[in-house]
């Protein structure tokens, strides 16, 4: 069996990013879809704080690229790849100190942009930014500082986009070219989505509070004649694409979470011209960016299970080839390790449900740890793609019980979560690491538990569907 496979060549995530006023209870929320190939297991693990006799060098088996590494590297956890053939691919988690990260949104930049200032090939990629960036942050911003000064001395060997947050602010970070890229801070009450474009737009270089920048990119711009604009810096417009594919892969996803997230409007799914940050009609919830981000165009005719042309017509949000799904959220009043909640949906997220973790916990399930190529019927992630793939073989008749189990199952998850919530008040600070980490355990098990039970149901009402049937006469 061949395992050849090359990451850096794919370019399918979707993301969602909220700020504290823009949710019901407070909470800081970013998630994204980490898209890639339809069998290609992950796993979920916790580093622990490490303190180093001396510094350390990492080494990416991607690409070559290397860097120094402080001797102290704090507690976080991460979605790593289920072989490191390709490098490590860490891509989500939580660092100890409550921050949350998410690499990469892949994205593209125009040619003009590139010819000026190249992409590096043994530059810093999406496979090692979680790893050199989350374990050695104490704030998001601080996440934001760390990953442009990398990208300034080093170079990047992709186009991205990184999302930070902490229980305070939630920060979009793009690099448009080998060494330059901006970030921008999501206002308290707004929202943002995005999906494998540059998405930032004016910058406001008077506004270090909501901007952050490598310091000479306005001169970058100048003397490369890279501005169509006659006035402002619209990063999107100055180092993005503008491609047809883009307004079939791209803005329709961006459109349909505005269309979810804001109300319906008369905008274009292919419109170019789409506002990077907005507001809701509502206050958001963590249901909100999970719905989201396990979305397929519902109720419209963009649908791809519905049957009509118009159903294959854009990409959809929720794809068969999600490896995983999370959504990091932050709760406010809450200690860090009890207020971090890194929700996990192994596999497409639309056939899944997202677990939650405490940040707290020492450790991860074993059925987390595990999952290879082939199939392995002990894998987290395999349990939840075979219950797909069961569902899509008859989607028609499966699909309501199916999104009914779903909905019992995350129902039940919610319920737990408030009531070891309550129960970690009570806990001193020795007792809670272990509390949580059994809370996580618990809550795993369910959801596994839940789906080996839908997947016996499926293979069971499944076998009446061969071919080989036929229907027999009474009188036999």
């Amino acid at each position: 069996m061949s395992l050849e496979y090359n990451k850096n060549t794919l370019s399918a995530c979707t993301s969602i990013l909220i700020g504290k006023k823009a949710t019901i209870d407070g909470s800081t929320i970013v998630g994204r879809n980490e898209d890639s190939q339809a069998s290609w297991p992950k796993h979920f693990v916790v580093h622990e704080h490490t303190e180093f006799p001396e510094t350390q060098k990492f080494i990416s088996k991607a690409n070559g690229f290397q860097m120094d590494l402080p001797k102290t590297r704090y507690k976080y956890t991460s979605t790593p790849e289920w072989t490191f053939k390709e490098g490590l691919f860490e891509e989500d988690g939580f660092n100890e100190y409550g921050v949350a990260m998410s690499a990469t949104e892949s994205a593209y930049s125009n040619q003009q942009v590139l010819g000026a200032d190249p992409l590096l090939e043994d530059g810093i990629g999406e496979e090692a930014m979680i790893t050199v960036v989350l374990p050695y942050i104490k704030t998001a911003r601080e996440g934001v500082l760390r990953l442009g000064e990398i990208i300034e001395k080093y170079g990047t060997c992709e186009t991205n986009g990184i999302i930070f947050s902490d229980k305070d602010e939630v920060w979009y970070f793009e690099n448009g070219s080998g060494h330059y890229w901006v970030a921008q801070r999501i206002p308290d009450d707004s929202y943002a989505v995005v999906a494998n474009q540059l998405a930032i737009q004016e910058v406001d270089f008077n506004n270090l509070n909501d901007f952050l920048y490598r310091e000479d990119i306005i001169e970058f711009v100048n003397d490369n004649n890279l501005n169509p604009a006659v006035k402002g810096f619209n990063f999107r417009e100055i180092f993005g694409t503008h491609d047809e594919s883009d307004e079939v892969y791209n803005t329709p996803r961006v459109w349909w979470g505005q269309q979810f997230l804001s109300g319906r409007s008369e905008e274009s799914p292919e419109s170019e011209d789409l506002s990077f940050v907005k507001q809701a009609d509502r206050l958001l919830s963590v249901d909100d960016a999970q719905d989201y981000l396990s979305s397929h165009y519902q109720k419209t005719e963009f649908d791809p299970l519905k049957k009509g042309i118009n159903g294959k017509k854009y990409r959809p949000v929720s794809l068969a080839k999600t490896q995983e799904s999370h959504v990091l959220q932050i709760r406010p009043d809450m200690d860090l390790d009890v207020a971090c909640v890194h929700w996990l949906a192994m596999g497409v997220s639309s056939q899944s449900v997202y677990v939650p973790f405490y940040l707290g916990m020492t450790d991860t399930p074993a059925e987390y740890k595990i999952g290879e190529l082939p199939y392995d019927s002990k894998s987290a992630y395999w349990t939840y793609k075979l219950a797909g793939v069961l569902l899509d073989a008859h989607y028609s008749e499966f699909g309501k019980m199916y999104q009914e189990k779903q909905k019992d199952i995350n129902i039940t998850l919610r319920k737990m979560l408030r009531d070891f919530d309550m129960q970690a008040l009570s806990k001193d600070a020795e007792e809670l690491p272990q509390f949580l980490t059994d809370a996580s355990f618990q809550l795993s098990k369910t959801a596994l538990d839940g789906y080996k039970e839908l997947i016996a149901q499926l293979i069971t009402d499944s076998t009446d569907f061969s071919p080989l049937n036929f229907k027999h006469d009474s009188n036999l």
